[in-house]
């Protein structure tokens, strides 16, 4: 993920103050032509080493005119911003220390107008090439609604929380959950092309002539409708630094920000979008929502338009079960199967359990292999628990990895079904690389997560995504992936979430090996509940398709 320099604090303030050029003489009857322009414009991070800003090429402005009731805002770079109250932020986007021509038209009734210009010196350097390549292709690319995946719609807060935010915790459309009401299946026909032109990043949204409205912005109801809505031709995109609540290991933080009120297929009074993750054939953005700073929109878009009725579950081409445990044996796990991983700290993640291999927190019974934490006091630890694993006895390359599980609960627990390289002891990690098909975070009840980790995408910065999973703690569910050379599919219950474009250059094309685990508390589970006493995960089976 891109790091960035925050702005500087300090600010220029260099004011304009012009009676501008008067297309209509102040009178004509009723009709009030706006005077006396004055812009105020202040460069964000300004300072004796900068003086024409820190690099993050942002500039407030605030205009004001007698009688004007719109002001719009025309900048030499080809991006105009409309604004009722003449207050804008605008981010110049083209490297290095450039003058730009401002020009605003201040309106007043009928449509009568006054305008004036200034010159402004702006420094920009943020860049991220790899994501307009990505969306470019390096010339022109369509993008479409994931429609088959759950949560290429949703929504959830965008609060001071970082435990809240980054993931549609509130609303997870379903695959296609719109296609059957002609209110709403519109959303369907967005054709988004990213292009680059002369340099310059592009966009043009081409929605079959309607609209998927937010109910926020029709008149027309309670809820969110299709309208007409001619959107043809290009907006320019601007790309800055996000400066969203999101942290690094939750964002790329690259926000795009489209000319002429442009917006991607929903709309939401909201023309920049947060780049969460992006990859050659898929995309993941946020929004925060126009008229209600407290939401934001998630969207998930692929350069394949989705096919009702053309799949989206697990690839049918792994039918054959090549190894499986359904756990049928009661006592400890199968020792051809798996061993245990024992101690504590879990392994650079500061959890707080000792993983054991006593029947107190690890045995089969009842069809059922169950892992227990424990809040128990255990050579210096405050919780037990246990990890097994296939390493050395049962290792796969490519296939359908599949369990059905049944979480444990409360605040601070964090199972894992996740994978290892079995060259993890020659290479160590993250060289072996790690295939998370999924996570889950006890204070997080209703969120599944995926993940990989490998060279330079370790720790937080691994491709992730999530979803919405009801009543994972009191029912079984199916988490599984699909494992090919060109790409790594998660799923939960047969719908698919995330997808890794695989290649030759990862490390996941070799051999890898299954893990079963409860930890407590570390980076990722969180703090644990005081009151917390114990908890089982239970497994009604593991199964490997190849």
């Amino acid at each position: 993920m891109k790091k960035y320099i925050k702005n500087i604090a300090i600010v220029l303030t260099v004011l304009f103050a012009f009676s501008g050029c008067q297309d209509d003489d102040n009178k004509f009857g009723d009709i009030n032509s706006p005077s006396g322009i004055e812009v105020e414009a202040v460069i964000l991070g300004v300072s004796d080493e900068f003086p024409d800003g820190d690099g993050s090429g942002k500039v407030d402005f605030k205009g004001k005119a007698k009688n004007a009731t719109n002001y719009k805002y025309i900048f030499s770079d080809g991006t105009t911003i409309n604004s009722t109250s003449g207050t804008i932020q605008k981010t110049f986007t083209t490297q290095g220390t450039i003058t730009y021509t401002v020009t605003v038209l201040a309106s007043g009734t009928a449509g009568v107008s006054s305008s004036m210009s200034f010159e402004i010196t702006v420094f920009s350097n943020f860049k991220d090439d790899e994501a307009v390549d990505f969306l470019t292709g390096g010339t022109s690319k369509k993008w479409y609604f994931a429609a088959n995946e759950a949560g290429h719609l949703g929504v959830g807060p965008n609060s001071d929380n970082v435990a809240e935010n980054g993931s549609p915790i509130w609303y997870s459309a379903q695959p296609f959950e719109k296609a059957g009401n002609p209110e709403t299946a519109c959303i369907y026909d967005n054709e988004l092309t990213f292009s680059l032109v002369d340099g310059m990043l592009k966009f043009e949204l081409n929605n079959g002539g309607n609209t998927f409205y937010n109910a926020a912005f029709h008149n027309f109801g309670s809820s969110d409708l299709c309208l007409a809505l001619n959107t043809s031709g290009q907006k320019n995109v601007s790309l800055s630094p996000s400066e969203s609540v999101l942290t690094l290991d939750q964002s790329r933080k690259t926000a795009m920000t489209f000319s002429d009120a442009g917006f991607m297929g929903y709309y939401i009074g909201q023309s920049t979008y947060e780049i969460i993750d992006i990859t050659e054939n898929r995309m993941v953005v946020r929004a925060v929502m126009g008229n209600d700073p407290a939401l934001a929109w998630y969207h998930i878009f692929t350069t394949t338009k989705p096919v009702q009725g053309g799949g989206g579950g697990p690839d049918e081409t792994f039918d054959e079960l090549v190894w499986a445990d359904e756990f049928d044996v009661a006592g400890a796990p199968n020792s051809a199967n798996w061993v245990y991983d024992l101690g504590a700290g879990g392994w650079g993640n500061g959890e707080l359990q000792f993983y054991r291999d006593n029947a107190d927190n690890v045995k089969v019974e009842g069809g059922f292999l169950k892992i227990t934490a424990k809040k128990q006091v255990f050579s210096g630890s405050q919780y037990t628990s246990a990890r097994i694993k296939t390493q050395g006895k049962q290792n796969f390359t490519y296939g359908k990895v599949e369990a059905r599980i049944k979480l444990p609960a409360g605040v601070g627990t964090w199972p894992a079904f996740w994978m290892l390289g079995s060259n993890f002891e020659q290479v160590s990690w993250p060289a072996c690389g790690e295939i998370d098909i999924m996570e889950h975070k006890g204070y997080q009840p209703g969120i599944i997560h995926s993940t990989l980790h490998y060279p330079g995408f370790s720790g937080g910065e691994g491709p992730t995504q999530s979803t919405n999973v009801t009543n994972v703690s009191t029912e079984f569910h199916n988490y599984a992936v699909v494992w090919t050379a060109s790409t790594l599919k998660f799923y939960v219950d047969d719908t698919l979430f995330h997808t890794f474009n695989n290649n030759g250059t990862t490390p996941f094309n070799n051999d890898f090996f299954i893990i079963l685990n409860v930890a407590m508390g570390g980076g990722f589970g969180g703090p644990v509940d005081p009151n917390f006493v114990q908890s089982t995960m239970e497994v009604d089976y593991v199964r490997v398709y190849q």
